[in-house]
């Protein structure tokens, strides 16, 4: 990565956000498949987004169960507008401290936005913070830690790939 030039990193950012995102979703239908894991509820997400914009920080219990026109769209475009708003972020962070994009920084990266969920995120669902008032708080959390370490993964690999392709 060499001087600011967001006509080279910001395709490279949408195809690591999108590429990283659908590398963990593949991963999470596979723990959902093969061994009875649930994955995110993105039509409860896509309520909670859309409250967001009424001022509402927290969905209540029956809020959250209710289905609204919509929602699950918007919790999908929701999940991947982050995924790639993260690699954007990701490779500012490192035009910022010039170096270059790296397996250890990536992963690093990608394990560090699990603050979001943690901190955000499932507060905002009513899971509580660190995803303390869920059935299963420890394997909760080791399931966002794995899936956002495999994220970081997928943005040092989807970066490999961007860059195999303009070279």
């Amino acid at each position: 990565m060499h001087a600011f030039d967001i006509s080279g990193w910001l395709p490279a950012g949408l195809a690591m956000g999108l590429g990283a995102t659908l590398a963990i979703d593949l991963w999470v239908q596979l723990l959902r498949r093969g061994a009875g894991i649930g994955a995110t509820d993105w039509a409860m997400v896509g309520r909670w987004v859309a409250g967001l914009g009424r001022g509402r920080l927290q969905l209540s219990a029956e809020q959250a169960r209710r289905r609204e026109r919509g929602d699950l769209l918007l919790g999908w475009l929701t999940h991947y507008a982050v995924g790639i708003a993260y690699a954007l972020i990701y490779l500012a962070l490192l035009q910022v401290a010039s170096t270059a994009v790296s397996l250890p920084s990536a992963l690093l990266f990608g394990t560090a936005t699990v603050l979001a969920p943690w901190l955000i995120l499932q507060p905002g669902l009513g899971r509580g913070w660190f995803a303390n008032q869920t059935p299963r708080p420890v394997q909760t959390r080791l399931l966002n830690l794995a899936t956002h370490l495999l994220f970081g993964a997928g943005l040092y690999l989807f970066w490999q790939a961007t860059d195999l392709l303009n070279h």
